[in-house]
């Protein structure tokens, strides 16, 4: 065996041939673009003016800028959403203060009605009271007089004989007219201030009396409130100057229109004492 036998060579090993044709291709290349640039460099040509563009400047803190856009627009938002709860409550408040007003008004109505009523039905027992105080005296009235010895007249006593003749024409007359409503200057039919109907009940009996009250307490000749006959006027205020007339009709009552609010009523002289009488029959 050679001593030389596991000894690598040291020759290079051989190329092919189509490596060296690359090779030579691309050497052949490059000398061939240094050839142009070299040509080109050697050829004189007019300067190239060179031009700066500018560019524009940007921002480029878009993040704060759409992060305050987005906050502004969240704070319109929420004014607008606190604006319509607002109005949404202001709208409340006024419902309800309208309702409490109504509410208010019906309760403050239904307490005048009731206190009406309640005066009302004071009114009516109060009257009915009277009225039976007033029966009694006269009842009591009759007795008297009829146990009076020789007694033909029951004088002081408001109890005279039954009206006939002019008297009882002028009486039922003025009975006739008990609930017509009193109005200021009415002459009748249908309603009568005081003087009016005085001046109506004695033109029953052909007697044409002067229109006002004042004249009518001086017609006549004046009588005593002990000495009442039916038919006799009954005035209140001083002879000549009364403010308010009315008719005796006996049993110690009187028929006049009062006011507006009783109209003509039929009354025991105690309800309403007159101040004189005169008589004219």
């Amino acid at each position: 065996m050679s001593l030389t036998a596991h000894i690598p060579s040291h020759r290079k090993p051989r190329r092919s041939a189509s490596k060296l044709a690359v090779r030579a291709g691309v050497a052949g290349g490059v000398l061939s673009t240094l050839a142009m640039a070299g040509t080109a460099s050697a050829t004189p040509s007019e300067p190239v003016a060179e031009s700066t563009l500018e560019m524009p400047v940007l921002n480029m803190d878009l993040a704060a800028d759409v992060s305050s856009s987005v906050t502004k627009a969240a704070e319109n938002t929420r004014a607008a959403a606190v604006d319509g709860e607002l109005n949404a409550l202001e709208q409340s408040a006024r419902t309800g203060a309208a309702a409490e007003a109504k509410k208010a008004k019906e309760d403050a109505q239904q307490k005048a009605d009731a206190e009406q009523q309640a005066k009302d039905e004071a009114d009516r027992k109060a009257e009915a009271d009277r009225a039976s105080r007033s029966t009694a005296r006269t009842s009591l009235s009759s007795k008297s007089a009829s146990s009076s010895e020789g007694s033909s007249s029951s004088e002081g006593s408001g109890v005279t004989a039954p009206a006939t003749g002019s008297a009882a024409a002028i009486v039922n007359f003025a009975r006739a007219q008990v609930g017509k409503a009193y109005v200021m200057g009415g002459t009748g039919p249908s309603s009568f201030d005081c003087s009016g109907l005085v001046q109506a009940a004695y033109r029953q009996a052909g007697i044409s009396l002067p229109r006002m009250s004042q004249a009518q307490s001086s017609a006549g000749t004046s009588v005593s409130l002990s000495a009442l006959q039916p038919g006799d006027i009954l005035y209140w205020g001083s002879r000549g100057s009364a403010y308010h007339v009315a008719i005796y009709v006996g049993g110690g009552n009187f028929v006049g229109a009062q006011n507006p609010n009783t109209g003509i009523v039929e009354r025991a002289l105690s309800y309403d004492k007159p101040t004189g009488a005169v008589r004219v029959l």
